[in-house]
């Protein structure tokens, strides 16, 4: 089934075929009325420079005019000649066959019966387009008349594409792939949905956390700032670090300016319960913090750090280079709460 935009906005359609799939590009008075377009010619004439397949409205009361409206365009200095559109009716039918035996291609749309779209075909309409959408608001059955008229091209052998128009949401390209059509027209912000599934997303996200804790080492997410106190350091000293590195601890030094301790924001809190607000003068050595806190090298993966973090149940980890202290790692640095969905 041939995919094609239906727009008149030249920046989607620059963007829509970029992806290098779509056939051609289908266009109403309608769609360039809402645009402000007042030089129709002049935007007819861009878009067939920018699309492989342009199908424009060829518009008449009577098989002359819609013969001469059709003529009159291609004397544009077009890029491609066009697929003239032009609306059922007998006039339109007898235009169709007109033109088709000049050598040019026509779509016969604004189709709702089995019997308009039969009448096209045998004027020689390249393309026949029912409206799913308006015949759906109408409580037809949309997928029925599609059904039916690619069986009548296929019954007797027709030189003609059934065009399924009129694309309001994702479903209507299954049903148009279901009903056996040669040919969707949607418009762009049904395109990009074409592709757009929760549970892809989900996966996806997934796949690029997973990869990321096996190719990203610690010291690559570690934040510039690397809260250090000394055990003679106030409560007060730390608090202040915290803050200022936004994170809920602080590494303990020893002398040596190897990792002694943690103080975290989980002991300030029972601390405060426990002895009141005047521990904030007190030294972290005498109000005492979390010895042997659960360390990891800088050069380790994510992965590593993910480990560490799961068999350990802490919220931060101290990173070392060396023995000494070069920052610390919160679990929000390393991946989201979802990672390990399934």
């Amino acid at each position: 089934m041939d995919l094609y935009l239906d727009s008149v906005n030249f920046e989607e359609i620059e963007e829509a075929f970029d992806l290098g799939f779509l056939t051609g590009l289908t266009t109403t008075p309608t769609f360039m009325h809402r645009h402000g377009i007042t030089d129709v010619d002049g935007a007819i004439v861009k878009l067939s420079n920018m699309v492989p397949e342009l199908q424009v409205e060829a518009l008449g009361n009577t098989h002359d005019e819609i013969v001469a409206e059709a003529e009159r365009l291609l004397t544009l200095p077009l890029g491609v000649e066009p697929v003239f559109k032009v609306p059922i009716s007998q006039e339109g039918v007898r235009a169709c066959s007109t033109l088709t035996k000049r050598g040019h291609r026509v779509n016969v749309h604004l189709i709702y019966t089995l019997n308009q779209a039969y009448i096209a075909m045998a004027a020689g309409a390249a393309f026949v387009c029912p409206l799913a959408g308006r015949l759906q608001d109408q409580g037809h059955d949309a997928n029925a008349l599609f059904e039916q008229c690619v069986s009548v091209v296929d019954k007797y052998d027709y030189n003609t594409k059934i065009m399924f128009s009129s694309v309001r949401h994702p479903e209507h390209v299954r049903q148009a792939l279901i009903s056996g059509a040669h040919v969707c027209t949607v418009p762009w912000g049904v395109m990009r949905a074409l592709s757009q599934n929760a549970l892809t997303t989900v996966g996806t996200n997934q796949f690029l956390e997973h990869t990321r804790l096996m190719t990203v080492h610690v010291k690559e997410v570690i934040r510039a700032q690397n809260p250090v106190c000394g055990a003679g350091d106030k409560v007060s000293d730390a608090m202040l670090k915290m803050t200022e590195s936004k994170l809920g601890a602080v590494t303990i030094a020893g002398d040596d300016g190897g990792v002694k301790g943690v103080f975290t924001d989980g002991d300030l809190r029972r601390s405060l319960q426990e002895h009141g607000s005047d521990i904030v003068d007190k030294s972290l050595g005498d109000l005492g913090f979390s010895e042997n806190p659960v360390t990891i090298e800088a050069g380790a993966l994510l992965y590593d750090a993910m480990s560490k973090f799961e068999e350990s149940h802490v919220d931060t980890i101290i990173v070392v280079d060396g023995g000494k202290p070069v920052g610390i790692i919160d679990i929000q640095d390393v991946v989201s709460p979802d990672l390990f969905g399934t």
